[in-house]
C-alpha cells in the first residue's frame, strides 16, 4: 500500500500523542521531526524510530525536505499563522493543530493564499474522525431523536485547584510564562478548548444546513478573565441563521467535563466523552431509550491520520466530511473571535 509520508514541527505532548497513532496505520508514515529542543528531538527519534538525517533542529529544514508530504504543525497557537504560510509557500501539504490562528483575519488571509497554491490544509479536530461521531451523525440521519432543534457541549478541565490533605481545595498559582495563561501566545479557554464546543455545534448545524459565518450570532456571553488577562472560563449560546441553537462551555478552573447533549423535537442524544472517546458511549432517550457503545481504538489520532493520508492519496484538497474543511475553520474562527471580544 502507498504510504503518505509526514512530519511534525514541534514536539511537545499533543504531537507526543499525536505521533503514537501511526502505530496500526497502513496509509501513512512519520519519518521526519523537527524541534528546537534536543532532548526533545533525541527522545522522539529514539521512540519512533526516526532516521537522523531526518530529524532537524529548525522547523526551515524539514518543510523544505522533499521526503514529506504533510507537515503538521503541534507549535503553540501564536506560531501557527507564520508556519503555515511558510508550509504554503513551499507547497506542502498542511494539519495545523487548532485553532488554526488566533484571529479570523488571519485565517482569511491564509484562505486566499491555500487558493492561489492548491495546497491541501486541515485543521486537526480529532474528535470528528472517531467512529462515535460517524454514529452520531448516522443516528441524527435516521431521525431517532427527530428534527434537530438544540445542542449542549462543554470541556472543562479544573487545572487551577489541587485539593489538599483534608480534600480541600487549594488555589494553585498561575504560572505567567506558561503558553495557556498568556495572552500573546493565544492562551486563554476559549481558544484552547472552546473550539472544540463551537466547531461541534458548527458540525451538528450543518445536518440542517450549511451557514457563512455571517449567519452565526453569538450570544449572552459570560466569563471570569483571570490575573494574566485570559480568560479561565466563558459560557456562550450560538444562534445558527435561526435553525439551529447552542449553549457551550469551557474552562480551566471548573470540572464541566466532555459531554454533549444534542436535542432533537422527540428525543435526545448524550455524548459521555465527545472529544476522546473514554468511553465511547451515546445515550439515546426518546421513545426508546437505550444505549450505544461504540467499539474503537486505543489512539484517537490514528482515525485522524488515516483518513488525511487517504485524502492525499485520492488528491483531494481538503478532509472529507465530517472532517473540518477550510469552510468549517473560517467560520468556527469567527465564532471564536466575536466570543473572545463579546462586549453586552
Amino acid at each position: 500500500m502507498k504510504q503518505i509520508n509526514w512530519g511534525i514541527i514541534g514536539l511537545g505532548n499533543i504531537a507526543l500523542k499525536f505521533a503514537g497513532g501511526f502505530e496500526k496505520v497502513d496509509n501513512a508514515k512519520l519519518i521526519g521531526i523537527s524541534s528546537k529542543n534536543k532532548q526533545k528531538l533525541q527522545k522522539f527519534e529514539e521512540e519512533f524510530h526516526i532516521e537522523e538525517k531526518l530529524c532537524f533542529n529548525n522547523y526551515e529544514s524539514l518543510i523544505k525536505c522533499k521526503d514529506i508530504d504533510i507537515i503538521y504543525i503541534a507549535l503553540p497557537n501564536s506560531l501557527h499563522y507564520e508556519w503555515i504560510l511558510k508550509c504554503i509557500k513551499e507547497g506542502k501539504k498542511i494539519l495545523t493543530e487548532k485553532p488554526a490562528t488566533i484571529n479570523f483575519s488571519q485565517i482569511n488571509e491564509i484562505k486566499d493564499k491555500i487558493s492561489a497554491k492548491n495546497v491541501f490544509f486541515a485543521e486537526a479536530f480529532m474528535y470528528r474522525y472517531h467512529p462515535q461521531i460517524t454514529k452520531v451523525i448516522e443516528l441524527i440521519n435516521e431521525n431517532v431523536i427527530g428534527k434537530l432543534v438544540s445542542i449542549e457541549s462543554y470541556f472543562g478541565v479544573d487545572i487551577l485547584n489541587k485539593k489538599n490533605f483534608f480534600g480541600f481545595k487549594k488555589k494553585k498559582k498561575i504560572n505567567k510564562e506558561s503558553r495557556i495563561y498568556n495572552k500573546e501566545l493565544g492562551g486563554g479557554a476559549i481558544l484552547d478548548l472552546g473550539c472544540y464546543p463551537s466547531s461541534f455545534s458548527l458540525l451538528i448545524s450543518s445536518l440542517i444546513s450549511n451557514v457563512n459565518y455571517s449567519q452565526v450570532e453569538v450570544l449572552n456571553v459570560k466569563k471570569e478573565i483571570g490575573p494574566t488577562g485570559v480568560d479561565l472560563n466563558s459560557y456562550a449560546e450560538l444562534n445558527f441563521n435561526n435553525k439551529f441553537y447552542a449553549k457551550i462551555g469551557v474552562a480551566f478552573n471548573e470540572n464541566l467535563g466532555k459531554k454533549t447533549k444534542i436535542i432533537g423535537e422527540s428525543g435526545e442524544l448524550l455524548i459521555e466523552d465527545t472529544w476522546h472517546g473514554e468511553p465511547s458511549l451515546i445515550n439515546i432517550r426518546g421513545k426508546n431509550n437505550y444505549k450505544v457503545k461504540v467499539e474503537s481504538r486505543k489512539n484517537i489520532f490514528s482515525y485522524e491520520i488515516e483518513c488525511l493520508s487517504k485524502c492525499i492519496l485520492e488528491d483531494k484538497q481538503e478532509p472529507n466530511f465530517p472532517g473540518m474543511n477550510l469552510n468549517n475553520t473560517m467560520i468556527n474562527m469567527k465564532i471564536l473571535e466575536d466570543w473572545l471580544n463579546y462586549e453586552k
